[in-house]
């Protein structure tokens, strides 16, 4: 027996049916004909028995016949939806959001992971120091929600009533707007900042190739990236705006008395990107000396060789605590997952002198935390971390808003664009369905024809009559296939093509959503199910022959 009727001869669990009023139904896509129908959810569950019996699995209908028996049309009824789950900086305390932090080079793994569950087709993630953000296209948005937050409970070990109080929601145009609002930089602590930009582009560039990684969450956050762009060179918000490492030098510069600007002993633990920005803006605020600590002199020596006009003192990991015993302002951003700097690394630490504030002041910008919140109970210390830089993106408020008010406008441009563009993707199901549906009926006039032409026919009369027919049914189609087909630039344009494609389902009963839901039942299933196939089908007897 075959893998694929193993399959079709799955144990089935039924689920209780669930019938929803018409005054309390769920939203429906406008796009999708009126099916009312109750239905209910098919459990699908491989065993040795159901697989290892060919009589027990031709007397078991297959998932997907039960499922088209049964009436589910709920997904159906309303396309998969675009749906955010996030935790910023706005919502979140940091001890949160480092838990939840994922690293780059893990998107990938939790990217697949994520369209492991059974209600999500696509994801993406974001994680930043300041936010966490999945981004899914879900088939059902309630039971999507409850995977994702699920997972992010048992990947953090917070739990899920806790994530639940500070996570936000988005959905379709919602979580379309947020994205492009992040990418644009109006979501940032600074605002127009750009290095969220290139962290969008980041998920682009690692999401390439992975599998979970599908058309719409591409597309959308491409179109982030452009919007982006778009905001930043239309708008010149970005002039004047700083990223976060600019907003913690400035901080740090908004604590210390004016007159100790330029003789403040400077110390900066790392010299990664935001280190390397961070050693930027001290210089351009008119720092001309600071030590920077970091586990090799390589990055050191570039940022020298950048930064000509400022004296940078290379300092190893190993004389770390000697250089923070000499310095008034010391900055931290490292990848450590474990705190540098505790209480008992600065409680002895000779005193800062008064005219510089007679205060260490500690800056973390890392996430996870680089500096103990335990060092405020010091006398002699203080520790600012992402979530004080609120302070700094308080300056030039009304500038803020006229210019966040002209993106926004963009935005709403962009969005619907971006809807056109989902909303014109229902087409293709139709364009496959009809070309297929054309070829089918071909193919066999075709042979009919050739079976009344005798065996005798030559090769290239036989090749002539085919070409012939393949002419005739591509010039039928042509006119079909224009008026399925549009880019979603223009809303007028798309309500015709999508009432086209409604028209030729009723004509020729091509009965494209049910195919999308085939498809689309076929693939989680077959996904949550190639474990156990694998496992029983290796210990299958031998076939004798």
């Amino acid at each position: 027996m075959s893998v694929s009727s193993a399959f079709v001869g799955a144990k089935l669990e039924a689920l209780p049916v669930r019938t929803t009023a018409s005054s309390s139904a769920a939203p429906r896509s406008r796009l999708a004909a009126p099916i009312r129908r109750n239905w209910g959810m098919i459990k699908c569950e491989a065993t040795p028995d159901a697989l290892a019996d060919p009589e027990n699995a031709a007397s078991s209908l297959s998932a997907l016949e039960q499922l088209k028996a049964s009436a589910t049309d709920r997904y159906t009824k309303e396309r998969s939806s675009i749906v955010v789950i996030g935790l910023s900086i706005h919502t979140t305390p940091v001890e949160m959001r480092e838990k939840l932090a994922i690293p780059e080079a893990e998107w990938p793994r939790a990217i697949s992971e994520l369209c492991d569950l059974n209600h999500i087709e696509e994801a993406a993630v974001l994680s930043t120091c300041n936010r966490m953000e999945i981004y899914v296209v879900a088939l059902s948005r309630h039971r999507g929600v409850k995977e994702v937050t699920e997972w992010m409970s048992k990947t953090s070990g917070i739990p899920s009533s806790e994530i639940c109080e500070h996570r936000f929601l988005l959905y379709d145009q919602d979580a379309t707007q947020h994205i492009f609002q992040v990418s644009a930089g109006l979501d940032s602590l600074v605002l127009g900042e750009g290095q969220i930009l290139a962290q969008v582009k980041q998920v682009v560039k690692v999401g390439q190739g992975v599998v979970g990684f599908g058309r719409n969450i591409s597309g959308l956050f491409k179109h982030a990236i452009t919007v982006g762009k778009r905001v930043r060179t239309e708008t010149n918000i970005a002039a004047g705006a700083v990223s976060v490492s600019s907003a913690a030098v400035e901080l740090a510069l908004m604590k210390l008395p004016e007159a100790s600007h330029s003789t403040a002993r400077m110390l900066v633990v790392g010299a990664g990107k935001m280190g390397k920005l961070v050693v930027k803006h001290l210089a351009a605020k008119g720092c001309t000396k600071m030590v920077v600590v970091n586990r090799s002199e390589d990055r050191v020596s570039a940022i020298r060789e950048e930064i000509k006009d400022v004296e940078i003192i290379y300092k190893p990991l190993t004389e770390m605590l000697i250089c923070i015993a000499q310095a008034d302002v010391v900055f931290t951003s490292t990848a450590s997952e474990t705190p540098l700097f505790l209480k008992e690394h600065v409680v002895d630490l000779p005193p800062v002198v008064p005219n510089v504030g007679g205060l260490r002041l500690f800056v973390d910008i890392s996430v996870p935390r680089n500096v103990g919140a335990c060092l405020n109970d010091l006398e002699t210390a203080r520790v600012y971390n992402v979530d004080d830089l609120k302070e700094v993106v308080a300056a030039n408020k009304e500038d803020r808003l006229r210019k966040a008010m002209e993106a926004q406008a963009i935005i709403a441009e962009e969005s619907k664009q971006f809807e056109a563009w989902r909303d014109s993707l229902e087409t293709v199901p139709t364009i496959k369905k009809l070309r297929a549906y054309a070829e089918r009926i071909r193919g066999a006039e075709l042979e009919k024809c050739l079976s009344k032409m005798g065996d005798d026919v030559p090769k290239k009369t036989k090749k002539a009559v085919e070409d012939l027919s393949r002419g005739i049914v591509n010039k039928l189609l042509h006119g079909p296939m224009q008026h399925l087909r549009c880019d979603g630039s223009d809303s007028r344009t798309l309500t015709e093509t999508l009432e086209n494609m409604h028209a030729l389902n009723r004509m020729f009963s091509l009965e494209t959503e049910i195919s999308v839901l085939e498809q689309k039942i076929r693939a989680k299933v077959e996904q949550t199910q190639v474990n156990s196939l694998s496992t029983i089908l290796a210990f299958r007897p031998p076939v004798c022959e």
